[in-house]
């Protein structure tokens, strides 16, 4: 009897903007270029967390320096379909795809200014702890509640 790995996951596909709840304005920076002339993986991420906190600064939820809750990042995954580089102007599309009792998945798409296909497209996983324990928050505190609802919706 062999033990057969899993079938890999479809790779996915370039979404359009119909597919994100929000979008926030991003600019890449000289830095942010590689070797190669595009922005380098790393910096996929960062826009990533970039346009998360951004958002849940702007609408509360998030206390940088005295919020009891934060959240740490526990998973991401990014696909590239086209090269971004400096000096663009980007568009992070931003939904939420899952929110449980304590953790959301955040589903990003980098768009070049104004193309109707993102460029790549990501995910990370935040689990909410508290500050001072890390440990799980029971339950997400009602700011992040209210600042996820807007991000659930799809526009159709």
């Amino acid at each position: 009897m062999t033990n057969a790995a899993p079938a890999p996951d479809a790779r996915p596909g370039p979404e359009p903007r119909s597919a994100f709840a929000r979008f926030i304005p991003l600019s890449t920076r000289w830095m942010d270029n590689d070797l190669y002339g595009h922005l380098n993986n790393v910096v996929y991420y960062s826009l990533f967390d970039t346009a998360v906190n951004q958002v849940l600064i702007e609408q509360g939820a998030l206390d940088l320096h005295g919020g009891e809750v934060i959240g740490l990042v526990v998973e991401t995954r990014c696909n590239y379909f086209e090269p971004l580089a400096f000096p663009q102007r980007l568009e992070a599309g931003l939904r939420v795809a899952h929110r449980g009792r304590s953790s959301v998945r955040y589903e990003i798409g980098l768009f070049a200014e104004g193309a109707p296909l993102c460029a790549a497209r990501g995910h990370f996983i935040h689990v909410y702890v508290d500050r001072e324990t890390r440990r799980p928050v029971p339950a997400l505190p009602a700011t992040y509640l209210n600042a996820l609802q807007a991000l659930e919706g799809i526009p159709k």
